[in-house]
């Protein structure tokens, strides 16, 4: 993600550039560039970067865009307008899948808030990339746009979800020790009769649990214990 760097040119709400700074942490970019701002640094971006002070201060600001894109092998503009003219067309996954497969600095480059990208901004990357959305409400706030390419960026370049398990996984023979239990009282209870299909029907509906804990199949045989004394 290093190679990877977000290009805000001439943000007019310094809120925005703390917004998107904060955007880019989450996701786990730090590469900031702001192309000749309006106001920056300012108060209001440092209220708006909560936990990215880090990528806030080390923004770096270009006088062009041309500027801050010079050294990268591609740039990604984004635009909600259609352009006659453009560059190739991507959506945005489309566009973060492409960047995951280059390994060299690229840049996703981001208009002002009023008016977005010039026709020479935009000529100057080489693709024109579009957040889908609903017609008529196609324009997002800057910082929220930012947020949607850096996620993007994140899931193409193989973000994994934190795990909070703590919990040894069930085994196959803490399964099989389970549906044994489920027959024996399935079949104690005359809910069943001995030999019945049913009993794949339970290995199906287990199967399509990705993991069982082994506390939690402990509880199921607790239960089934509890209701064959009854």
């Amino acid at each position: 993600m290093s190679d990877i760097r977000i290009v805000l040119c001439r943000p007019s709400h310094p809120g925005n550039i703390g917004a998107a700074a904060r955007a880019m942490k989450t996701m786990g970019l730090s590469d900031l560039r702001l192309v000749a701002p309006e106001r920056a640094p300012a108060p209001q971006d440092e209220w708006m970067a909560t936990h990215a002070a880090d990528v806030l201060a080390a923004a770096r600001t270009h006088a062009t865009l041309a500027e801050a894109i010079a050294d990268c092998a591609s740039a990604f503009a984004l635009s909600a307008r259609p352009r006659e003219w453009s560059p190739q067309v991507l959506d945005v996954r489309e566009a973060a899948a492409r960047a995951a497969s280059i390994d060299a600095p690229l840049a996703f480059v981001f208009g002002s808030e009023s008016a977005g990208l010039t026709n020479e901004e935009l000529f100057a990357c080489q693709f024109l990339v579009h957040i889908p959305a609903v017609p008529g409400a196609s324009s997002l706030n800057l910082a929220q746009a930012v947020q949607v390419v850096c996620y993007e960026l994140h899931v193409a370049l193989g973000a994994t979800v934190p795990t909070m398990r703590t919990e040894k996984l069930a085994t196959v023979e803490d399964l099989e020790g389970l549906y044994a239990h489920l027959e024996q009282a399935a079949v104690a209870t005359e809910f069943m009769a001995p030999g019945s299909r049913l009993r794949d029907r339970w290995r199906r509906l287990f199967s399509r649990v990705p993991a069982l804990e082994r506390e939690e199949v402990n509880i199921l045989r607790g239960l089934l214990k509890a209701l064959m004394k009854k």
